[in-house]
């Protein structure tokens, strides 16, 4: 199964969630499209990672970045603080 990288990054921000780090928020156009692959599920905690979501990452051997997929703001001369 091929993911678009939006939706493999959602699915890595599911499975970090699901490990309890903090993560970006979920485009719900992807979760969506991730929903409708079985690879995630909606509850009233919100997106969740599906057995079948984390067997595919397991399988193509992707992992989330340690510490999560949060980019900090851009600081310094110039920049927003």
């Amino acid at each position: 199964m091929r993911l678009t990288s939006r939706q493999r990054d959602a699915l890595m921000n599911l499975a970090q969630k699901r490990d309890g780090a903090p993560v970006a928020f979920i485009n719900i156009g992807d979760a969506l499209t991730l929903t409708q692959l079985g690879l995630a599920r909606r509850t009233h905690q919100g997106w969740v990672i599906t057995d079948e979501g984390t067997a595919l990452l397991a399988a193509a051997e992707v992992k989330p970045a340690p510490g999560g997929t949060i980019a900090p703001f851009p600081t310094g001369p110039g920049k927003a603080s």
